[in-house]
């Protein structure tokens, strides 16, 4: 984990990553359990962040993820097969966002649209995960 010097709770974070590192290091592996990603918000935004869970599976080809949002981004995270034989991509749109693995793809409709320049997705160990910039709304 990168370390910002100016930031005062890059300590907390680094030792909230080893705790979830070593809870899921824990888990039976009998029961499957699996951690897809997190996501921490620094900053107090007015209300709590939107949690949208989707990509329930409705058919073998859709690929699992969930989506959180708060006022100015939304985040994704997607679970990557671990058969997969190519690196996983994500085709960002202004109002969709498609999550590709080898053959298999999922489309997320986006209710707002978002900044393509400043959006990014990063994929490890397993785990894809997508940060949007939402464009803002100026009325």
């Amino acid at each position: 984990m990168q370390t910002n010097p100016n930031n005062p709770y890059d300590e907390v974070f680094g030792n909230l990553s080893k705790i979830v590192e070593e809870i899921v290091r824990n888990m039976p592996e009998t029961e499957h359990a699996r951690v897809i990603g997190y996501t921490i918000v620094t900053r107090h935004v007015p209300g709590e962040p939107g949690i949208f869970t989707g990509g329930l599976n409705s058919g073998d080809d859709d690929i699992p993820y969930e989506v959180q949002e708060t006022d100015t981004q939304i985040f994704i995270t997607a679970a990557i097969p671990p058969e997969a034989e190519h690196a996983p991509y994500a085709d960002i749109q202004k109002d969709t966002v498609r999550i590709c693995v080898d053959d298999h793809s999922t489309t997320i409709v986006l209710e707002k649209p978002i900044d393509i320049i400043h959006s990014s997705y990063r994929v490890h160990r397993g785990v894809m995960d997508i940060t949007l910039r939402k464009i803002p709304d100026y009325r």
